[in-house]
């Protein structure tokens, strides 16, 4: 929360009329590596093989918890947001409770999370991308808005050889396919990239404002 700058960029944005009233829960998973993920397969290398049960306590214990003691009946609407690996865990549980979840936030979200090494010869960027895959084989229509970031300094790999960074591709790639599944609604979908930004929270807290202007705006 301190290297994301959430509450200095909140509050300056409140104070100037800016966005909404706003309640910003911070959450530290347990074991990073186990809880996030895709919740129904973990990657090749068993990462992320816990986050079923991630998503069920964001789900089914924080969001009442929330709702309780912030002594709010009902919220206005509900952002879930997240960097890297986070980022693809929040655009999971976005995808899975959209009947709760409202906005989803990804900073270089890991959307190379995958099933096969990329060295495997068999290896199929359509086929061995979990969250791609996920979401091309998904008939759900959720009324989700999405708000993307990448930087263009955040890496040197890139699998397909096409001189744009993987963090750059598989971002657009999921994008691309949102718009083909024709799930993002009117003015649903923004994404941001910065030529300097790193894979880091000195980049990430740069931006962080725009998203929080994005998805809690005063208007």
């Amino acid at each position: 929360m301190e290297k994301l700058r959430v509450k200095e960029s909140m509050d300056s944005l409140y104070k100037a009329g800016k966005i909404l009233p706003l309640i910003v829960i911070g959450v530290e998973a347990g074991e990073r590596l186990k809880e996030f993920g895709v919740t129904e397969k973990p990657d090749y290398l068993g990462r992320g093989a816990r986050a079923g049960f991630y998503d069920a306590f964001i789900n089914d214990e924080l969001y009442p918890y929330a709702k309780k003691n912030s002594g709010v009946r009902k919220f206005q609407s509900v952002a879930i947001a997240g960097c890297s690996m986070g980022g693809l865990s929040a655009f999971d549980i976005a995808w899975n409770h959209p009947d709760k979840i409202s906005r989803v936030g990804i900073f270089s979200g890991s959307f190379w999370w995958r099933d096969k090494a990329s060295e495997d010869s068999s290896y199929s960027d359509k086929k061995n991308r979990i969250m791609y895959s996920k979401l091309k084989a998904s008939r759900k229509k959720p009324g989700l808005q999405y708000w993307f970031y990448a930087g263009a300094a955040e890496e040197k790999a890139d699998r397909d050889k096409d001189s744009i960074i993987d963090v750059i591709d598989d971002t657009k790639d999921i994008i691309e396919l949102l718009e083909k599944k024709n799930v993002v609604i009117p003015q649903g979908l923004v994404y941001s990239e910065s030529p300097d930004g790193i894979h880091d929270y000195s980049s990430w807290s740069k931006v962080f404002p725009e998203f929080l202007l994005w998805a809690f705006e005063k208007r």
